[in-house]
């Protein structure tokens, strides 16, 4: 997929009231795109990039499900995130990076930023908007503030309204960021980093399973002393992501989680998923313990003509990501253009 930019050379107004004199959002897409053809937009969660080829390979390319070919696929990349779009890292009115002082994001932001780029691109509908998590938050959104451009709806592994426990999962992360010295301080854009691989190891523990970490990460040995293979996996992903990621985009973006919430201003969250009129598909993971599947079951009944389907696995949460084979068969039943 291409990368592309766009520079909105305008204020931007936040939820919050806070505002950026101008808005950068760096996206991808398969650069191919003509009124004829089919729109599929992708939302990506909380650290991924705007190339699903690289972190939804099983679904996204050339002669795949989401054939890269065939039709016009486009991802924006999250404001408040650090690949490219505008947020923390990006240098504020004195020259130094916003760093903490980002405006606060939320989801409804997010969205009103990309469909910024929809006009400038062209795009007149979207025949298929996807994510799952905070993805999900952001096609939820979409259907609901555009209704009459969303055509068909499929959202993994979400909810209608950040629940508590999510709450707290987000909470606990930012005390680890907070606990490094370096992330308060702004020093540098790369503060925090001993903070963010604690973060990354609470948030891993959410993703996954009891029964996934059974599988991986049991000890080789019977006669093991004191346990330390899953310990050594913890290590190794929080070090993996502070080396691509940095701390003040995480803050920025598990705010944004928190600010999830469907009915807000729309007189409760029934009422504002009853305002979706796209062909949706609402789709859970058996494991979840993040996002349970009694909140995708919520999603089904009070979104109208909607479709439940579950996705069985061992892995929790990133299900959603790594159950492929199954989303693409429920796509296939449910989205008459794709087969």
């Amino acid at each position: 997929m291409i990368r592309g930019s766009f520079k909105y050379n305008r204020e931007f107004l936040f939820e919050s009231g806070e505002k950026l004199d101008e808005l950068e959002i760096v996206y991808h897409h398969t650069g191919n795109y003509s009124p004829e053809k089919r729109v599929i937009w992708i939302c990506h969660a909380l650290t991924a990039n705007s190339n699903p080829e690289e972190w939804w390979d099983g679904l996204v390319g050339p002669g795949k499900l989401f054939d890269t070919q065939r039709y016009y696929i486009i991802c924006a990349n999250m404001i408040g995130s650090c690949y490219g779009s505008s947020g923390p890292a990006t240098a504020g009115p004195a020259g130094a990076p916003y760093m903490l002082s980002f405006p606060q994001v939320t989801v409804r932001d997010i969205v009103n930023a990309h469909n910024l780029l929809r006009q400038e691109l062209g795009i007149e509908t979207i025949d298929l908007i996807t994510g799952g998590s905070i993805g999900g938050f952001q096609a939820l959104e979409w259907s609901i503030m555009y209704p009459d451009i969303i055509k068909n709806l499929l959202v993994i592994a979400c909810n209608a309204r950040v629940s508590p426990w999510g709450t707290a999962f987000n909470e606990s992360q930012r005390m680890a960021l907070f606990a490094d010295s370096t992330f308060a301080q702004q020093k540098s854009i790369r503060g925090g980093e001993a903070g963010l691989r604690a973060a990354r190891s609470v948030a891993l523990i959410s993703y996954r399973s009891f029964e996934g970490y059974g599988i991986t990460q049991q000890e080789d040995s019977d006669d093991t002393l004191f346990a330390a293979k899953a310990g050594s996996y913890q290590q190794y992903q929080g070090k993996k992501l502070s080396d691509r990621f940095d701390a003040y985009s995480y803050y920025t973006l598990t705010r944004s989680v928190d600010s999830h919430n469907c009915g807000r201003g729309r007189g409760g969250v029934e009422e504002a998923l009853g305002k979706i009129r796209a062909n949706t598909i609402v789709a859970g993971i058996d494991n979840d313990t993040l996002f349970p599947l009694e909140e995708q079951k919520f999603l089904h009944k009070n979104i109208k003509n909607s479709k439940f389907e579950l996705l069985e696995s061992k892995w929790g949460h990133d299900g959603f990501l790594l159950e492929w084979e199954q989303t693409a068969e429920i796509v296939k039943r449910h989205i008459n253009f794709i087969n």
